[in-house]
C-alpha cells in the first residue's frame, strides 16, 4: 500500500500541471502591455508618454515577483514569462524609444548602439536564467535599472522640448557603456534583505518621505539622478570588495610570514 501512495505521487509530480496562477502572471501582462505601449507611443512621437510607460512596466514587473512569493504562487511557467515580458519592456522598449528620439540622427551608428543595449539585455536575462542567484547582489546591472536611467533621459529631453539630434553622440557612448555593465561581472545590491514587514529607524521612513517628494517635484531629473547612483555604486561596490580581498590576503600572507 505505501509503495503504490508513493507510485502514484510520483507519478503525479511528473504530469504537467494545468493552469497558471491569475494574480502574478496579471501583472506580468501588464509589464509586457507598458513595454508595447511605449514603442507605440514613441511611434507616434509622444515620447513623454512613451518613458512613463517604462517606468509603469518596472512597477508591475517588481510587484509580480513580490506578489507570487507572498501568495506561494511560483512556477516555472511565470519564471519563463516575467523573463519574456522583461525582455519587452526593459530591452526593445528602451532601444527603440531611445532610437526614435535621438539615436536615429547618427544613421548606422545609432541603431548599432540601440541593437547593442538590446543584446546586452538579452544577454542578460539569459545569464540571470541560468546561474545561481546570490540573493545579495546582482552579477551585472539589473535590466530594470538600465532602462529606468534610459527612460529617464528620455523623459527629461520630451520635458525640456529638448532636440534629440543635439546629444545623439554622448547619449550613443552611454547606451554602449550602459550595456557593458549589464553584460559585465560587476556587482550590484539587490535590495532583496529589505525587510518592507519589519520595524526600521524612524530616520529610515523620513528619508523615504523626503525622496518620495523630490520625486514627484521633479520626475525625470530626480529618476535619472537615482538611477545614476546606482549604476555608479557597482563599481565602487566591486573595487570596494576587491580592495578588501586584497588587504585580507595580505594579511593572511603577513601572518603566514611571521609563523
Amino acid at each position: 500500500m505505501r509503495f503504490k501512495q508513493e507510485l502514484d505521487s510520483e507519478q503525479a509530480e511528473k504530469q504537467p500541471q494545468r493552469g497558471i496562477y491569475l494574480l502574478p502572471n496579471l501583472l506580468t501582462t501588464a509589464a509586457l502591455f507598458a513595454g508595447f505601449y511605449s514603442i507605440v507611443a514613441a511611434m507616434k512621437g509622444h515620447f513623454e508618454a512613451a518613458a512613463i510607460a517604462i517606468f509603469v512596466g518596472m512597477i508591475a514587473d517588481g510587484l509580480d515577483g513580490r506578489v507570487a512569493r507572498l501568495t506561494n504562487t511560483q512556477t516555472a511557467f511565470g519564471a519563463q514569462y516575467d523573463s519574456l515580458s522583461d525582455m519587452v519592456a526593459f530591452g526593445i522598449a528602451p532601444a527603440l524609444v531611445i532610437y526614435s528620439w535621438s539615436l536615429s540622427y547618427l544613421g548606422k551608428l545609432g541603431w548599432l548602439a540601440a541593437f547593442l543595449y538590446t543584446a546586452a539585455t538579452a544577454l542578460r536575462l539569459a545569464r540571470f536564467n541560468v546561474q545561481i542567484t546570490d540573493k545579495t547582489y546582482f552579477q551585472g546591472l539589473p535590466c530594470p535599472s538600465a532602462a529606468g536611467v534610459i527612460a529617464s533621459i528620455i523623459w527629461m529631453g520630451a520635458s525640456f522640448q529638448a532636440q534629440g539630434s543635439l546629444f545623439a553622440v554622448p547619449i550613443s557612448a552611454f547606451i554602449i557603456v550602459i550595456a557593458a555593465l549589464m553584460v559585465s561581472t560587476i556587482r550590484y545590491y539587490s535590495f532583496k534583505h529589505v525587510d518592507f514587514k519589519g520595524r526600521v529607524p524612524f530616520i529610515t521612513v523620513v528619508i523615504a518621505v523626503f525622496i518620495i517628494a523630490a520625486v514627484a517635484l521633479e520626475p525625470p531629473e530626480m529618476l535619472f539622478s537615482l538611477f545614476l547612483i546606482y549604476i555608479i555604486s557597482g563599481p565602487v561596490i566591486t573595487l570596494w570588495q576587491i580592495r578588501k580581498m586584497r588587504e585580507h590576503r595580505h594579511h593572511h600572507s603577513e601572518q603566514h610570514k611571521k609563523t
